[in-house]
């Protein structure tokens, strides 16, 4: 399975407080108790483009993440958070790796049972946050470690922003690096001393396949970001992101079927002519913009744009409104939509038609032309002052939230995101 992504980090911010007794000043904590916030989201997808078996075949994948956050205070100004969580996946795709160890007929529209059908990604992700005295200044720094069955990656960045203007005005600027190591997992048709008496076609079968010698990927982000409160009900943000990877940018267990080339079988099962073969260099360029505003005290809207541009063709726009609704003082609902857009990767062939003479190609559909919309609706409780109690922990927040995923070809995807958030007493 394959997970692209890199983190945003906001700081969060607490007014100064004075008090007046022997004029001493008083710093109020950054945060006052120790917070746990325990999340668990369900992710099941299906479709018929799986890059696994070269653009087509079983997309269904199953994806239960449960993760903890703890937030501790350090002092009046500091803040370490530690975020760790566990990534288990059963797919269908992945599975095909190795379409033949299991007890079916090999397909690409059958999941194999093997041992290459499930994994689990482990990650932890420790954060340090300093604010100045005057609650102006905040700079941060973490770290992230994550493994899976075929990569390693360690992580580590900062990040500063400067709050101006009585507070109404936010600068933020911020970098990360991620350092990757691949362990690949070729089709198995393709790995050394593979042999099946099986094979059938025309001729015999003579891949073009080469293994990769570099298998280390390197991104690299720098995110700026501006933040501008305008009115009591209205605030707007703006972000850049530029981003620069390098390495072994291809998948090397994603097929590739030519149109040049001859088709072999074992069972219903076509080997690959090759894995994908993509640039070792790729240049992103994400713009976004967010504009919040409160129509009352009951009721607000949230809207999002984002232009995307990268240097392998890929142009992409995503808009998103979400509009909190409170009910009570506890409760409040949160209805949201999001459209996206993009065009085509100048390296993306559908099945059968990039020849080998090509330099580059891939049949993934995340790189194909496409539109999504996305539905959701998502509820949230509060308790300020945490008369709910687990344990030693008060209750401070508890919500839910269910999307809806649909591509246009032909992937859909549901999710189902539940959170609790405790402080210490």
């Amino acid at each position: 399975m394959k997970r692209l992504g890199f983190i945003l980090f906001f700081g969060l911010i607490s007014l100064a407080g004075y008090s007046q007794g022997n004029n001493l000043e008083y710093v109020k904590k950054v945060l006052e108790t120790p917070e746990v916030e325990l999340l668990y989201s369900y992710y099941s997808q299906d479709g018929d483009n799986a890059a696994v078996t070269g653009g087509e075949g079983t997309e269904k994948l199953t994806d239960m993440t449960p993760t903890i956050i703890v937030s501790i205070p350090l002092g009046e100004d500091n803040v370490l958070t530690l975020d760790a969580g566990i990534s288990a996946y059963t797919s269908a795709s992945s599975s095909n790796v190795n379409p033949f160890d299991g007890n079916q007929t090999a397909s690409p529209w059958v999941a194999s049972s093997g041992a290459s059908k499930s994994d689990a990604l482990t990650y932890f992700h420790p954060t340090f946050t300093h604010n100045s005295k005057d609650r102006n200044n905040l700079l941060s720094g973490n770290i992230a470690v994550s493994a899976e069955y075929d990569y390693f990656s360690l992580g580590f960045g900062g990040g500063f922003t400067h709050l101006m203007n009585e507070k109404n005005t936010e600068l933020g600027i911020s970098g990360q690096v991620y350092l990757d190591t691949y362990k690949p997992q070729y089709p198995i048709e393709l790995r050394k001393g593979f042999f099946d008496n099986r094979i059938t076609g025309t001729g015999t079968y003579s891949p073009l396949f080469n293994e990769f010698n570099d298998l280390n990927r390197n991104s690299y982000s720098l995110s700026l970001n501006f933040s501008q409160i305008i009115t009591k009900r209205f605030q707007a943000s703006l972000s850049l992101d530029f981003v620069l990877q390098d390495g072994l940018l291809s998948t090397p267990h994603q097929r590739v079927y030519l149109q040049d080339r001859n088709d072999f079988y074992i069972e219903e099962f076509q080997l690959a002519d090759n894995v994908e073969l993509l640039p070792t260099s790729r240049f992103k360029l994400p713009v976004g913009g967010r504009l919040s505003y409160y129509l009352n005290d009951q009721m607000g809207l949230r809207a999002y744009f984002r232009y995307y541009y990268d240097d392998w063709g890929v142009t992409a726009y995503t808009g998103s409104l979400e509009i909190p609704i409170k009910i009570s003082e506890k409760f409040a609902v949160f209805p949201m939509y999001r459209y996206y857009t993009q065009t085509a990767s100048d390296y993306f062939y559908p099945k059968e038609t990039a020849l080998s003479s090509y330099e580059y190609y891939t049949s993934d559909y995340d790189l194909s032309a496409f539109n999504s919309n996305q539905y959701g609706l998502g509820i949230t409780y509060k308790d300020i002052f945490t008369q709910s109690k687990v344990w030693k922990f008060g209750l401070k927040s508890i919500s839910f939230r269910f999307n809806q995923y649909e591509r246009t070809t032909g992937l859909s995807a549901s999710i189902f995101e539940l959170g609790a958030k405790f402080i210490m007493d």
